[in-house]
């Protein structure tokens, strides 16, 4: 486990920020709702979820509600807690993460629909193409070509929005400029890592990858959560809670700062997206503070204990990655839907009851992830 105890603030400081960032949200709220309507920045229904009868509803429903957090973390940490050692790089990749999702949300309400080539036209048109020139230019982009088709089977079908494999180029670089910073800036001390009860494996270079990894698979998971009024806000405040104790424990004054600041946000937009949500949180808030979860459990040295403290995010996007593989290997759904949430509506629990159960079982990981982080 890392420690840097110079680094500790009061613990009373920093719930300090938890109660300011929650009033400064609260305040703005009114503000964010009122423009996300004047521009009728508006959900709009899926097709897959039609058959849903908690879907019903909610086409009118603002999206880009975790701009809310997004925002408010992001002044308050620049006003009052920037640190060049600890701070700037998670608010930064929040911020290019939350400009991904945001792009992705506009595009799928005001843009038009976008279309790719399938791959046997790609291989037709290198056979027959007329143009010398145009049938090289397939060839060399043929690599780019077969990541955009194989990448579709990852997603949902290819719209309006950045398609998958836009997506994950871009978080790719958030991925890699996170693990320039912990392996280049932060110390040998982050080449290790740390397991309960006292073990640790020194991944040195090998850690670049994990680090890409754990970046990208979280913010999707996070994303791929957020699916249902209330779910993934009142799952996240947990999580950025325990994120707040570990990192004052460990001594992290600056990161202790940034999750009490992202969990006071987080309560207030809570607060309006419980059912009936008066926002949704769109990509623009689950991917910005998925990337953030990672990049603070990562900057904290908590990476043996980071699959409990985001458990149910994961298993939300495991199940997802299980129903692609069943759909493509064995022809069939494993899950009458994924993600997870939407399984068990179709078998016939209400939202709210999906939401509370997932609310608890999420806790206990949660703190079954601090109890270990701490052994």
């Amino acid at each position: 486990m890392i420690s840097i105890l110079e680094g500790t603030a009061d613990f009373g400081y920093i719930l300090g920020f938890a109660i300011l960032s929650c009033l400064l949200a609260f305040l703005w709220s009114p503000f964010l709702i009122h423009l996300l309507q004047r521009f009728h920045i508006m959900k709009s229904a899926k097709v897959e979820l039609a058959s849903i009868e908690s879907r019903r509803g909610k086409d009118n429903t603002p999206i880009m509600g975790g701009l809310l957090v997004i925002i408010t973390v992001a002044v308050i940490s620049i006003l009052f807690n920037w640190s060049r050692s600890f701070t700037w790089v998670p608010i930064g990749i929040m911020m290019l993460s939350a400009l991904l999702g945001g792009i992705d949300d506009l595009l799928n309400i005001f843009g038009s629909e976008r279309r790719s080539r399938k791959l046997s036209h790609i291989m037709t048109l290198i056979k027959v193409h007329k143009d010398f020139k145009m049938r090289a230019w397939y060839i060399i982009t043929l690599p780019w070509t077969i990541f955009k088709r194989t990448s579709v089977w990852i997603g949902s079908r290819p719209g309006k929005g950045i398609h998958v494999h836009e997506k994950l180029l871009l978080q790719f670089i958030a991925g890699t400029i996170t693990a320039w910073w912990v392996y280049s800036k932060l110390g040998p001390a982050w080449h290790y890592i740390y397991l309960p009860f006292g073990y640790d494996i020194s991944a040195g270079w090998f850690i670049i990858p994990i680090i890409i990894f754990i970046v990208m698979f979280t913010a999707n998971a996070v994303n791929i959560a957020d699916g249902m009024d209330g779910l993934a806000g009142g799952m996240l405040i947990t999580t950025f809670s325990a994120l707040t104790l570990l990192s004052w424990m460990n001594g992290f004054g600056e990161i202790a700062v940034l999750n009490a600041t992202t969990v006071g946000a987080l309560v207030a937009y809570t607060y309006f997206n419980i059912k009936p949500a008066r926002f949704m949180m769109g990509d623009v808030g689950s991917l910005g503070l998925g990337a953030l979860f990672a990049v603070n459990t990562l900057a904290i040295g908590e990476i043996g204990s980071i699959f409990f403290l985001g458990f149910l995010f994961y298993i939300e996007a495991v199940t997802v990655v299980i129903q692609v593989a069943g759909r493509y290997i064995l022809g069939r759904r494993i899950f009458r839907m994924a993600p997870l949430h939407h399984h068990f509506e179709l078998i016939g629990w209400s939202e709210e009851k999906t939401i509370m159960r997932f609310w608890i079982v999420h806790f206990i990981f949660v703190v079954f992830g601090v109890w270990l982080a701490l052994h």
